[in-house]
């Protein structure tokens, strides 16, 4: 979950780091119109902010693990890795391709996020002493 962590991190360094410098060239290059052209820009960014909060959310719930190993940490893990990368990946994936059915699949990676919140903080609950 750690390795995971710090490679979801990372790469988010990078596409941030794309989002602020390339990105807007690139999008300009295209022949969309402005408003095409910010909402692209913006979803992008909206990508790179939900997997750097997912990011964090993985490092604190493996070293969770290694103190408290648990089914719930490790689903919570599955469920923010699989999460990121279905939100995530397809933002990126329709930012640069323009497909718009991604859109209707992003939700499901907020489903997965969401269920990984509530299996964490269910995981918590359970670790405190009464």
């Amino acid at each position: 979950m750690l390795f995971v962590a710090a490679l979801m991190g990372a790469l988010g360094v990078v596409l941030g780091a794309f989002g602020a410098h390339g990105l807007e060239s690139a999008v300009k290059d295209w022949g969309l119109d402005d408003a095409e052209q910010a909402r692209r820009l913006a979803t992008w960014d909206v990508a790179v902010r939900y997997q750097m909060y997912h990011a964090l959310a993985l490092l604190a719930v493996g070293v969770l693990a290694q103190h408290r190993p648990s089914k719930g940490l490790a689903v919570a893990g599955f469920a923010f890795t699989l999460g990121t990368l279905i939100f995530s990946g397809c933002l990126y994936v329709l930012v640069v391709s323009g497909i718009k059915v991604l859109g209707a699949v992003v939700p499901l990676g907020g489903v997965a996020m969401i269920i990984g919140w509530v299996v964490l903080a269910v995981s918590v609950w359970r670790m405190t002493p009464e």
